[in-house]
This record gives structure tokens, C-alpha cells and sequence, in this order.
């Protein structure tokens, strides 16, 4: 099937003529009514009668029915398809590019510094494109998950994509998951996309938002009951009164932000929104083939009515009296009422005064937020009042950017001094260069972004980042201050007359429909077979990719301990995103940060620790380094959550690429957890998760019988300390079979290069 702009409606028919037979086998086989997410899920089942379907336990395969990458992912995963040796992907693809273009001065400058500083990555994604069947979308097109939005998503599909947040396509029904490269790799060849089935999370929600609260509030609520990791492993499913009353791009914010609790994905049923929608989209005959089968697109009526029944847990919202929220800084689970956070910024010592304000990226860029957020610089205006922090505004799409700017959206904004950035991911993901605090300088920020965790926005530890809706951002930009509830409290206009905003008002869709823009989509040839794809031996951004060394067969023993982190331990921690962007392609040198960011938990200080080789005090990618080169194997430590973020799997290819054998954690995020299989390397749970403090800065370590490794059985392993003595403790792991020839091959990409070429 060619790779358009826009999802043929061939496809969606294709999806939808097997929806109910699939469905009503599911409810045999089960016996009993189906959620939505099961709907889904059984319908891309490979196997409709074999797949397991028991939830947490059961590895199942999928197929889903397309894969997204963005521009810094994308190489990495493109990098490894090159070696599987197919003429084209087998499913629809796309490759976008949004993450490599730095904020710094505004759009059109940043977007042309942007091409010429990444030419040689873009023609490579660009090149590589065309040769094997992929769609691109040029730089400037906007962020993945909004064009996957306004182009790509429709109820009832399944989709991966090699970014954390492509859950964002939930807000139109569809099952998308984060994936690490591999798994994307594994899809685009035409193998299933395997994870273990879902657990279900159901939030039930009732009432109708209103005032200051909008949609970003539910998941700021869902995130501080469920916590960054209350989610892994399952999916969120919204139902309820309350869920059709929100718009599709509302839905896509929460489910966007669903990946910060850890979740498999999020989504919503098909209703009236979404529907309208897709045609003020340009596509309406996917919402005409998604009316023709939309009881199956909704869960099915009784676990509307006994949700206790069909879901393992179940929120409550009442979006009637859900009050706005403010989440931070540092983790996206630190939830408090905007009412509150000024007495708890004074109480914890935090300045109260913001140093910069932010709205957009791909939580917060729709047309429906930014007319709400232009309400208020309306009134702002009208009496003469001015953002009193810097304002910067990402649109998430150049459709959106066109859209705003026809309608004036955009003028209402710099009106009040906002500066308009790149249709890019920009200060979301650290493609942020701030001049305007030291390096170190304790700072505040509100943003409407989705992640949080420090250096995420600037590359500062100091910088405190405040996750929060767009009208909120705008209303603490006039104010300058957390000490502001715009609910209650008054601004002062230049003239010293008080007065109180408004709560926002917008509009769902814009009434005169969207303007596209800039025409950025590039489809492959119909034969891209004569292409050439060019990767030159001497690139410092780009480097062709060698196997990995499958398991020689023998247990791990000796294994220095390279570091052991304490407390949260992001993929941001283990590869950092803002500058190291750059090295996406090459994996050598983005190994130069590995760890970079990880607190030691011997000393406190992160990013360096003692070389196990010559007990000197190093950082710890000049340590990784130096065990590669001297051949040393080694184990890493994590505490709970470990790897909790972005899909990134470059946080799983770096330590395997420099000599890495396990790593050890209470407990792992799924993403990472995945990315680390499909490298061949071990992911083992403490047993008893007193066992991370068993492990001393100067121990080895043993890990026993290896050549017995089943599914569901622990592992045993030993402490070895430095005057001999031995300390046994045991490991989980959740390996399947496959996975296990996974970690035997030396990595998923090694059997399908071994299948390739038999």
C-alpha cells in the first residue's frame, strides 16, 4: 500500500470488515463483554484463536497497522532495518522530523539553522526513506504526534511509534504504543509486534469541565493517583458521560500525557468529536466507516455499567469539580491545585517568581488550546497588560501554525510578547538554548509540555519545571509569579487599575476549517529500489551498526559494578537528550554520555564514580569507555522505576554496545525494560528489593545459571565482595521464550539479519 499524507480509508476498511467477527469471538473465548482497548486489541491479534489473552501474563503478537518515527529515533531504527535486507517496510511508515531543530531565536531562524546544522542527518532519513517505501515529512511539518493526529490516527487502529508519547493518537480511539527502534524494526519487516497483554485501567468520568479546568487537568489528577509507574503495563481506557464532552484534541492531551504514568497507552471511544474531527481534517470517509461499526468502537454496554467488573482498577473523576492543577517540578506525579503551589514553593524554598513561560509542544498545541490561551492575551491586551516572564509559544503542526496565524490567534499572542517558535518539539525535549539564567541558577518555569524531570527542558538541574494547562501558562506569565490563582486573584494593568481575567474561552475546530499551510510531506517513489543510501565511514553523526556478540553459553561471573544510581534514574539520566541529540545516528559517540546523568548512590554526586579497573574517580561514560577497551564486562545497579521516560533506546544500545551484560532494578519501566531485551541483555528485578542495598561500590558480581533460563523462573545470583566472602540473592525476570533467544542470539536484530539471509 503507498504511503500517502493521510491514512487511506482502504486501510480503516480493511480494519474495520474483520472488527466484529474478531470481537465476537474475543466474548466466546472470554465469555464475557469486551472493553474498548480488548476490541481493539483482539482485532489485531495475529493469530485471532491462539494469542494469549490473559492480562499480565500472557506474550502475545500483533499486527498493527502502521509504525511512526520521529528524526531523532528514526535513525537508529532505520540504521538496523538496513540490515534486515528487505526491498521496502512491510506497513505503512513514516519518519518525521521534529526533534532536531533548537530553540534559540525564533521559528524561521531556528529552522533554518536547523536544516543546515542537520543536512547530513536529513538527507540520510530522507534518502533512506525514499529507498525502502517510507513517507517523510520534512522539517518544519511539526511534531509526530500532531501530524499522526490531523493525518494518520483513526478509531479502532493500532499503531507503534518510536517515541514515548504516541499514545497521543488514543485521543481519536486508536491503541498506539511507544516503542523502542527494534520493535519498530521487527513490524516494518513483517514480523508481530510482541509485548505482553495489557492490564486494564479504567477512568470513569462524569460531570463537564468548566472555568479555569480543561483537559490537561484529568491527567494531571490520573497522574498523582496512579504515580509515574501506576500505569505500567496497562492500558487506560476513559469511558463515562464526562468523556464525551471532551474534544478529540482534549483526549489526545490526556492521552498523551498517559506516558508519564507509565502506561501501555490510553483511549477513549469513538464519539461525535472525534468524528467531527476527522472531517474538519479531511476525512470524512473514515468518519463514515467508523458511524458504520461504532458499537465497536465503544466498550460494550455492560461495562459501561459495571466497570468494577471489566477493568483491574477504576478511577473516579468528576469534571464538575476537578479544580486546575499545576504538577512538579521534577516529576510529573508531583500534583497540587494551582491554588496551592505558591504555599508549597515557599514552604520547600522554591522562588516564587517564573522565569520563563511556555505553551505548545505535542501535549498542548491544538487549535482548541491556542484559542483558549488567546482569550486571555485578549483581555491581557485590553488593558494594556504584558506577559511579565519571557512567553514562548510551539506550534505542534505547521497545519495548526497556519491555522492560528490565519485566524489571528497568533497576533493575539505576541501581542503580549510571545515569541513564536518552530513547529517543533524545541524546550520540550532540551532543544532549548537559554541564555537568560546561569548555568546552576535556581529558576522556575510553567509549561504546558508533559515531562518534567530536571535538565529535561534546559539542560539545568536547577531549573524548576511546572507541568500545567496552556490558559494556566498564560495566566502565570501575566502574573509573573506562582503566587497566582487566576481564579480568585487580580493582575494590576499598566495604569494601576485592578482587574480579574476571565475564565477562557475556545473553540474545538476552527469554523473555517484548517489551513494546511506549507506543503512538507515527501511520498517515497513507487521504486525506490535505485536509491542510494550513503553513510560516510568518517561522519560524527551518523555510523553504520555491527551485531552485537551473541551469549557464548557460559554464566556472567566477576562483574564489576559500573554504576549503581539512586532514586529516579530516567532514560534522560542514562542518555540525555538537548545537545546529544545530535549523535542519534552514531552510536559510538552518543555512548559519551551514557550514565552522564545518573545520581551515584555511594557518593550523591551524578555522572561520575569509581573505575573498577584502577579505583580512579571518573565520569561514568569515561568509565564505560575504558571497561569496553579493556574488554571488561559489567553490571549497572537502578532503583525503582529504572528507565522510566522516553522510548529512547539508545538508553539500552549504549551500555550494550560498551560491554554491558545486566542491569539490575526494583523495578523497571516497560519501554526500557522492552528496549533492553531486544539488545540482549538481561533486565533482572530484585527479588526482594532490599537486595539493591546489598551491592557496595567495590563488589562483583555472579550471575548463575544462565543456560536454564526459563520463562517465570528467578535467576540466582551472587554478591561477591572484595575479601571473598559471597552474599546470594535471587532475580526476577520476564522473559519469554522468544526473548530468551533474544538474549542467546545476542539480540532480537541478529535473528532476523540469520533469517534474512537463510
Amino acid at each position: 500500500m503507498a504511503v500517502t499524507a493521510s491514512t487511506p480509508v482502504e486501510l480503516v476498511h480493511a480494519v474495520y470488515a474483520r472488527l466484529g467477527q474478531r470481537t465476537a469471538l474475543a466474548r466466546e473465548r472470554l465469555g464475557r463483554p469486551l472493553t474498548l482497548a480488548e476490541k481493539i486489541l483482539v482485532n489485531h491479534l495475529r493469530d485471532p484463536h491462539d494469542g494469549g489473552l490473559d492480562r499480565g501474563v500472557s506474550y502475545t503478537d500483533f499486527d498493527p497497522d502502521r509504525v511512526a518515527m520521529q528524526d531523532a529515533t528514526a535513525q537508529m531504527a532505520l540504521l538496523q532495518f538496513m540490515t534486515a535486507g528487505l526491498p521496502q517496510v512491510a506497513v505503512p511508515s513514516t519518519v518525521h522530523c521534529d526533534h532536531l531543530i533548537q530553540a534559540k531565536v525564533g521559528a524561521q531562524i531556528d529552522l533554518g539553522v536547523a536544516v543546515d546544522t542537520n543536512a547530513e542527518v536529513y538527507d540520510f532519513l530522507e534518502s533512506v526513506s525514499a529507498r525502502y517505501g517510507i513517507g517523510f515529512w520534512r522539517p518544519g511539518s511539526g511534531i509526530i504526534h500532531q501530524v499522526v493526529l490531523e493525518n494518520y490516527a483513526f478509531p479502532g487502529g493500532m499503531m507503534i511509534g518510536t517515541d514515548s508519547h504516541t499514545p497521543n493518537a488514543g485521543g481519536l480511539g486508536m491503541v498506539a504504543i511507544g516503542v523502542g527502534g527494534a520493535d519498530a524494526v521487527d513490524v516494518m519487516v513483517g514480523l508481530p509486534f510482541n509485548v505482553r497483554y495489557p492490564k486494564l485501567i479504567g477512568v470513569h468520568l462524569t460531570g463537564a469541565i468548566n472555568g479555569w479546568t480543561s483537559a490537561k487537568d484529568v491527567i494531571l489528577k490520573v497522574a498523582e493517583v496512579l504515580t509515574v509507574k501506576g500505569g505500567t503495563g496497562a492500558i487506560v481506557e476513559y469511558f463515562g458521560p464526562g468523556a464525551d464532552t471532551i474534544s478529540a484534541t482534549g483526549k489526545a492531551t490526556i492521552c498523551n500525557m498517559g506516558a508519564e504514568i507509565g502506561a501501555t497507552c490510553s483511549v477513549f471511544g469513538y464519539d461525535d468529536n472525534m468524528a467531527a474531527y476527522l472531517e474538519t481534517t479531511g476525512r470524512r470517509a473514515i468518519a463514515e466507516a467508523a458511524d458504520a461499526v461504532a458499537d465497536d468502537l465503544r466498550a460494550d454496554p455492560e461495562v459501561l455499567v459495571r466497570p468494577a467488573d471489566f477493568f483491574d482498577q477504576v478511577i473516579e473523576i468528576d469534571l464538575t469539580t476537578l479544580s486546575p492543577h499545576i504538577n512538579g517540578p521534577h516529576s510529573p506525579d508531583y500534583a497540587r491545585p494551582v491554588a496551592d503551589v505558591a504555599d508549597v514553593a515557599r514552604a520547600e524554598g522554591w522562588p516564587l517568581e517564573i522565569s520563563s513561560a511556555l505553551i505548545g509542544s505535542c501535549t498542548n498545541s491544538s487549535y482548541e488550546d491556542i484559542t483558549r490561551a488567546a482569550s486571555l492575551a485578549r483581555q491581557a491586551s485590553a488593558h494594556g497588560l504584558k506577559a511579565r516572564t519571557p512567553l514562548l509559544v510551539s506550534p505542534g503542526s505547521e497545519q495548526v501554525r497556519a491555522t492560528i496565524e490565519r485566524d489571528g490567534l497568533l497576533a493575539d499572542l505576541e501581542a503580549i510578547g510571545a515569541t513564536v517558535l518552530a513547529n517543533a518539539c524545541g524546550p520540550c525535549i532540551g532543544q532549548w538554548s537559554r541564555s537568560d539564567v546561569a548555568d546552576g541558577q535556581t529558576n522556575v518555569i510553567v509549561n504546558s509540555f508533559n515531562r518534567n524531570f530536571p535538565k529535561r527542558n534546559d539542560g539545568n538541574a536547577n531549573t524548576l519545571s511546572f507541568v500545567t494547562s496552556p490558559e494556566t501558562v498564560i495566566a502565570l506569565a501575566l502574573a509573573g509569579t506562582l503566587d497566582f490563582d487566576p481564579a480568585t486573584d487580580e493582575l494590576t494593568a499598566p495604569d494601576g487599575t485592578r482587574f480579574r481575567l476571565e475564565p477562557p474561552v475556545g473553540e474545538q475546530l476552527p469554523a473555517k476549517g484548517f489551513d494546511p499551510g506549507e506543503a512538507t510531506f515527501q511520498a517515497p517513489p513507487a521504486d525506490g529500489s535505485t536509491v542510494s543510501v550513503a553513510v560516510s565511514p568518517t561522519s560524527d553523526r551518523l555510523q553504520l551498526l555491527e551485531p552485537f556478540a551473541a551469549w557464548d553459553g557460559n554464566d556472567y561471573l566477576g562483574l564489576p559494578v559500573l554504576m549503581k544510581a539512586q532514586g529516579k534514574c530516567t532514560t534522560d539520566h542514562i542518555s540525555m537528550a538537548g545537545p546529544w541529540l545530535k549523535y542519534r545516528g552514531h552510536l559510538e559517540n552518543i555512548s559519551g554520555n551514557l550514565f552522564a546523568g545518573a545520581v551515584n548512590a555511594f557518593t550523591g554526586e551524578a555522572g561520575s564514580g569509581k573505575d573498577p579497573l584502577d579505583g580512579t574517580t571518573r565520569t561514568y561514560p569515561d568509565i564505560a569507555k575504558h571497561l569496553h577497551e579493556a574488554g571488561q564486562s559489567w553490571v549497572a545497579v537502578g532503583d525503582e522505576n529504572y528507565g522510566e521516560g522516553s522510548s529512547r533506546e539508545h538508553a539500552a544500545m549504549e551500555p550494550r554496545f560498551r560491554g554491558g551484560k545486566v542491569i539490575f532494578a526494583r523495578s523497571f519501566a516497560r519501554i526500557h525494560e522492552a528496549n533492553l531485551k531486544k539488545q540482549g541483555m538481561l533486565a533482572l528485578t530484585f527479588a526482594d528489593p532490599a537486595s539493591y542495598d546489598l551491592i557496595g561500590e567495590d563488589d562483583r558480581i555472579n550471575v548463575l545459571g544462565l543456560a536454564d533460563l526459563a520463562p517465570g523462573v528467578p535467576v540466582r545470583c551472587q554478591v561477591v565482595h572484595p575479601d571473598g566472602s559471597t552474599v546470594d540473592f535471587e532475580a526476577t525476570q520476564t522473559l519469554s521464550p522468544e526473548q530468551i533467544e533474544w538474549f542467546r542470539a545476542g539480540g532480537a536484530l541478529n535473528i532476523i539479519r540469520r533469517n534474512a539471509i537463510s
